[in-house]
């Protein structure tokens, strides 16, 4: 309503955003919420396993629209935060050395989506990200003297941050991660790796076109020449009907939900959150798409 519908009202909105929680995959996910926060009883940090524990359920749910509003989303975060605020500024599991990219961005990303964008350990956070950019523009989830398209998640949660928050470093630091981002064109990095061609949700910390589109375009873009390419990818996987399919639950299966060679042995800690099935079309994804076409003027009166 928000982004795709023209004209929809305030009023329409309230009452809609006030229904978030109450029906629908948000009250569903919410349902399972344990008293003190947690999504399972027997998690080890919020984060195992993966990807039905608090931390991807929290992610979830910030792209569902939910916020601190929501008493039970706030005893959460209050939680997420004190376990995983870090002492180099940043956010990641206890027991880790360091601050990784991918969950430093995640977890800011979604804190801002739920309203704690004033939070003094968000903004440390991404004064973090600003630090650990690499000097090619990009980042990397892993120690590198290069950035890599897979590490989107910074970009992702300064897409999310009130613009009149940036700092000059921060504005500097988005400068230079789209620019990384739109000289690959969004995808072309290397071979070609066909993770980043499923479409997919929830994100999580895993790549796709319509994930690089969704941010280089909220992040003022839309208008390079140079997203082009995977634009014309999007248009192209849309359906005769308008809509999207989720190519897969998880990017790192394929349209057959099978494991990569490389996941042999892993299985047993790998569990999709599926919100909905894989080979249909998908309302997630469309709105997605709907959104991206809309910014780059390709998206007619709805």
């Amino acid at each position: 309503m928000r982004d795709v519908v023209e004209g929809t009202s305030q009023g329409d909105l309230k009452e809609a955003r006030g229904a978030i929680s109450q029906r629908g995959w948000a009250a569903e996910l919410l349902a399972k919420q344990r008293p003190d926060g947690r999504w399972l009883d027997k998690e080890q940090d919020l984060y195992m396993p993966k990807y039905l524990s608090t931390n991807w359920a929290l992610l979830a749910l910030s792209d569902l629209g939910v916020t601190r509003e929501e008493s039970r989303i706030a005893r959460s975060c209050e939680l997420w935060m004190d376990q995983y605020a870090r002492e180099d500024g940043g956010f990641d599991t206890p027991e880790a050395k360091r601050s990784e990219h991918c969950v430093v961005g995640n977890t800011a990303r979604g804190l801002i989506k739920f309203g704690y964008d004033g939070e003094p350990r968000v903004r440390r956070a991404l004064d973090l990200l600003v630090g650990t950019q690499k000097d090619d523009g990009g980042w990397h989830c892993f120690p590198s003297k290069r950035g890599t398209i897979d590490a989107w998640e910074g970009l992702s949660a300064f897409a999310a941050y009130p613009r009149q928050k940036w700092s000059r470093g921060m504005k500097a630091a988005v400068e230079r991660g789209c620019e990384f981002f739109l000289e690959r064109r969004l995808f072309r990095q290397g071979a070609r790796y066909e993770p980043w061609f499923r479409l997919h949700f929830p994100y999580h910390y895993y790549y796709d076109i319509l994930v690089g589109l969704d941010f280089v375009t909220a992040l003022g873009y839309a208008d390079d020449k140079r997203i082009g390419p995977a634009v014309r990818l999007l248009k192209k996987k849309r359906r005769v009907d308008g809509r999207w399919i989720l190519d897969a639950a998880h990017p790192d299966l394929d349209d057959r939900g099978r494991f990569p060679s490389w996941w042999e042995g892993k299985k047993n800690r790998f569990h999709p959150l599926a919100l909905e099935r894989a080979g249909a079309p998908s309302k997630m994804v469309t709105l997605r798409a709907l959104t991206v076409l809309r910014r780059v003027g390709e998206l007619g009166p709805s």
